[in-house]
């Protein structure tokens, strides 16, 4: 499981123009899923990115964590995260997990990031036609991958 973590100022998710989910202050999260992802694979994922610090403190120094600062998180499932760019110029997306398999390996992950973040959290439509806008703080974007966890 790979995502794209953006501390942001403020991010939305609008689907056919109607904005379906909005943070202030906090993360946003691109979620790509493969077929040998699991369970596993979310815990991990989502006690690192809670405590994450990568927030500022009063001097300034990313040194909080998402838990710390009080902020959101808005959470995206996004299959190209999983692109090979290996050959040709068309990346192939072979390593995606199919639906049957992503949705509710997405819906856990969003379910588990709710428990430890000890919040409710936004999202995305899964399969949906998304348009996401934000303000990325800092910049700050950082990428985890599950299977590269040394």
């Amino acid at each position: 499981m790979r995502t794209v973590i953006q501390r942001v100022k403020r991010a939305s998710i609008s689907i056919e123009n109607e904005i379906r989910g909005s943070i202030g202050k906090g993360m946003l999260i691109l979620v790509g899923i493969e077929e040998n992802d699991s369970a596993e694979d979310i815990q991990w994922l989502c006690k690192k990115i809670v405590n994450m610090r990568i927030f500022p403190d009063e001097k300034g120094i990313m040194n909080i964590s998402i838990l710390e600062s009080g902020g959101e998180i808005l959470a995206i499932s996004q299959f190209t995260l999983m692109a090979s760019t290996k050959k040709g110029n068309r990346p192939s997306y072979i390593r995606a997990a199919r639906p049957e398999i992503s949705e509710p390996l997405y819906n856990l992950f969003c379910e588990e990031l709710a428990v430890e973040l000890q919040k409710p959290i936004q999202t995305g439509v899964f399969g949906a036609d998304m348009q996401v806008e934000l303000i990325n703080d800092g910049p700050v974007t950082i990428l985890l991958d599950s299977k590269n966890k040394e």
